[in-house]
């Protein structure tokens, strides 16, 4: 269990340890044939330290590495993502805490997110009304202009949906989400038309647990699961507390989320039928 993506800086420096041992050469001979010192190689290794994708291009070329999937894997690891906005979150590193910016920049480098809420609608899908009452009433006492910029994270975030290629969002929401009214009736009016439009987008799959289901899995706490591209080992799960995020990346965790995400979805509403719920024609059972 961590605290921010640590865990992926440990396993590209095992990657780039292993690709180095392959290639034959010491920590020294490496930090030598690009320029550095020993000590840089060794820091990235044990992932005591970041690594810029500059920086990992070098390497894999110093240790000859020619396969472009692997290659894609490890700038991935590195904080890559092509074809979305790179880092745009530092300009609001002011009013970010650390573990939310570990998730905005975990949200924009995955391929695919999986979701349970079961108090409020996902940030990825909130109208502008709707996140000001959440971050509102989230960080209590707060200026104007702070929550302004809050707001303006929350919105910016939305971007991974309409980015190429865009963010895979799987939802599943409970009915209560449905029924609270943040902002009130005409915030939240104008919330459930935005998640039909959403639910209307190919790569946008919302579901409804039904108050009908009674006590579920999930019930405990919500969650997301984030996928990253070309294998399953950078899959990790978040869990949200009042003061922190924790990051679970082992297999055994990921198992475990993953089955629970299945079951919930199993027991929610169809997209279609939870699609009339959202827009008030059905009843939820």
């Amino acid at each position: 269990m961590q605290h921010g993506p640590a865990v992926r800086r440990r396993k590209l420096g095992a990657e780039l340890r292993a690709l180095r041992t392959g290639a034959g050469l010491t920590s020294g001979e490496a930090a030598r044939l690009v320029g550095w010192h020993q000590s840089k190689v060794s820091r990235i290794e044990t992932g005591a330290s970041g690594v810029k994708p500059p920086d990992v291009r070098l390497l894999l070329d110093a240790y000859g590495v020619e396969d472009h999937e692997l290659r894609e894997l490890l700038l991935v690891l590195s904080g890559v993502r092509d074809g979305r906005r790179d880092h745009w979150w530092h300009a609001y590193r002011g009013v970010l805490p650390p573990t939310y910016r570990d998730f905005i920049s975990l949200e924009s480098q995955a391929i695919a997110m999986r979701t349970l809420e079961t108090s409020v609608v996902p940030g990825l899908l909130q109208t502008p009304e709707y996140a000001r009452a959440v971050t509102r009433a989230a960080v209590g006492t707060v200026d104007e202009h702070r929550l302004d910029a809050l707001v303006e994270v929350r919105l910016a975030r939305q971007d991974v949906l309409r980015s190429e290629p865009p963010l895979t969002l799987n939802a599943v929401l409970d009915e209560a989400v449905l029924h609270r009214e943040v902002g009130g009736p005409e915030v939240m009016a104008r919330q459930r038309a935005r998640l039909v439009e959403a639910a209307r987008l190919p790569q946008v799959r919302i579901q409804v647990l039904p108050f009908s289901a009674g006590a579920h899995i999930g019930i405990t706490g919500p969650f997301v699961i984030f996928s990253f591209p070309s294998t399953s080992d950078l899959d990790v799960v978040v869990l949200d507390h009042l003061t922190s995020s924790l990051y679970l990346e082992r297999k055994e965790d990921l198992r475990a989320y993953t089955e629970a995400f299945d079951s919930l979805r199993i027991h929610a509403l169809s997209p279609e039928d939870s699609l009339d719920v959202i827009a008030g024609t059905g009843d939820g059972t």
